[in-house]
């Protein structure tokens, strides 16, 4: 059976997070959001069975989610390559994610640093924290058994990353959080009802996107909190350094390597993946929502909304 790949809006039978889109300010959406966490989390170290045989037919992620769907060098390639390429595509993907959760925990570690621990606010930021510990190990081990080994952004990147998880604050350091958050939501969204990927991986897919969920909520809450302060130097500046960083993520989510590592030739996959309005069209369609939330915030200025277009996310 084929699912139906949706690169935007809620998965069927997904469960939406308890707040109400009239919810306003941090410790009312915080005191939902934890309910909502009390109930709904999940452990994905008991509910994955890690041991189970991998299908050698199916994929990592949806064909139609690999960066080279739709060129010519998918159309060249046999069903068996194509389906190890997609396994170590969502591997890089899955191992990037896991640096930028590293960075996103120390933002908001420092965030509540001698904060009001009685408050909502508080106690949620660091559920969010617990959240992504367990997801950074969920990816893992998710990679370990998929392709046996990892992943890690560029040098340069990476102290970048550094960079700006220590001089991020405020609306720059959740909306970094969101989008980053969203950028990892949208591939996942497009494959975790898609029975041709193996059924570990949909799995951990679920349960990232149903507690992300709960992440996002609080990050779009919180920048909203921070915007009310922001003068318009200011906001266009917290604007072009997030899109500046949401470049960098995004570009950074399939390493070079991971082709190497399906067997392909790298200079070639990579020049025909940058051009891939297919993929392109999908990454819009699936960031859309996270524009409007920049847009309504006052944060997608018009040198933000050149980089997010240059990277195809507008």
């Amino acid at each position: 059976m084929t699912a139906t790949v949706s690169p935007a809006g809620s998965a069927a039978g997904e469960t939406a997070p308890d707040v109400s889109s009239r919810d306003v300010g941090a410790n009312e959406v915080s005191q939902r959001l934890l309910a909502s966490a009390a109930r709904l989390s999940r452990n994905a170290m008991t509910e994955v069975d890690w041991d189970a045989p991998m299908d050698p037919a199916q994929y990592g992620c949806s064909p139609e989610w690999s960066t080279l769907y739709g060129t010519d060098y998918w159309a060249e390639l046999t069903v068996e390559q194509q389906v190890t390429l997609t396994r170590h595509e969502f591997a890089s993907i899955m191992n990037v994610g896991i640096w930028f959760e590293m960075i996103l925990q120390e933002m908001v570690i420092r965030d509540q640093y001698l904060g009001n621990y009685h408050d909502p606010e508080f106690q949620f930021a660091l559920t969010e924290v617990a959240d992504e510990c367990r997801h950074s190990i969920m990816f893992a081990k998710a990679s370990a058994k998929m392709v046996g080994k990892s992943y890690h952004p560029s040098k340069k990147v990476g102290r970048l990353g550094k960079m700006f998880m220590r001089t991020s604050k405020d609306e720059v350091a959740y909306a970094g959080i969101l989008v980053a958050e969203e950028i990892l939501d949208v591939f996942q969204r497009g494959c975790m009802r898609d029975e041709r990927v193996l059924p570990f991986i949909r799995e951990i897919n679920e349960i990232h996107v149903l507690e992300e969920s709960r992440h996002m909520k609080f990050a779009r809450e919180e920048v909203r909190e921070a915007m009310k302060k922001v003068g318009p130097v200011r906001r266009q500046c917290s604007a072009f350094y997030i899109a500046a960083a949401a470049g960098f993520i995004f570009t950074s989510l399939v390493r070079p390597q991971a082709y190497a590592d399906a067997g392909l030739d790298v200079e070639r996959a990579v020049r025909e993946a940058k051009s891939n309005e297919h993929f392109a069209s999908m990454v819009r369609a699936g960031c859309a929502h996270l524009m409007e939330f920049l847009d309504e915030a006052g944060l997608l200025t018009k040198p933000a909304a050149r980089i997010y277009r240059k990277v195809n996310m507008l």
